[in-house]
């Protein structure tokens, strides 16, 4: 795999608004390991090689261990080893990410409202975006994971 073109070359003020809600969600207050987890999930889901190696890079450097990083795919069926704020976050990624296959039903939307108040259910949601938005941009362009990288060297 080889990369189509540099966006962030092409498009510095894109990429910069992409950092700004970025930074956001940095500082929002939803806990990082939920964030990535999510992050993760996403990009499993629209199969983003560049962002699937980064997130799971991110989580093992937070010290989340290879057993869950495994079943993130299944973190339904996984009991708890996911948190019940992990678990209310993925489902939700995973009908956000989803939206047009699934419409984001009213009961989601209420399994979610359950464990997350609004400010953080829409910041949860505003993290899903940015998360498809890059994943897009990766896809889209060919962008190289650092596994890939290293490997070559």
């Amino acid at each position: 795999m080889s990369e189509r073109l540099d966006y962030a070359k092409a498009s510095p003020g894109g990429v910069k608004a992409l950092g700004g809600v970025y930074g956001y969600v940095t500082q929002c207050g939803l806990d990082e390991v939920l964030v990535e987890l999510v992050y993760l999930r996403v990009s499993q889901i629209n199969g983003c090689a560049f962002c699937l190696d980064m997130h799971t890079r991110d989580l093992v450097k937070k010290g989340v261990g290879i057993e869950k990083l495994a079943l993130v795919q299944t973190w339904s069926e996984a009991g708890e080893l996911f948190s019940e704020r992990e678990r209310a976050a993925l489902a939700w990624a995973e009908s956000v990410t989803r939206v047009a296959q699934t419409g984001v039903p009213d009961a989601e939307f209420a399994a979610a409202r359950q464990i997350f108040d609004e400010k953080e259910l829409a910041d949860l949601t505003v993290a899903i975006g940015l998360m498809n938005a890059y994943n897009r941009l990766a896809i889209s362009f060919r962008r190289v994971p650092q596994a890939v990288l290293t490997a070559k060297t």
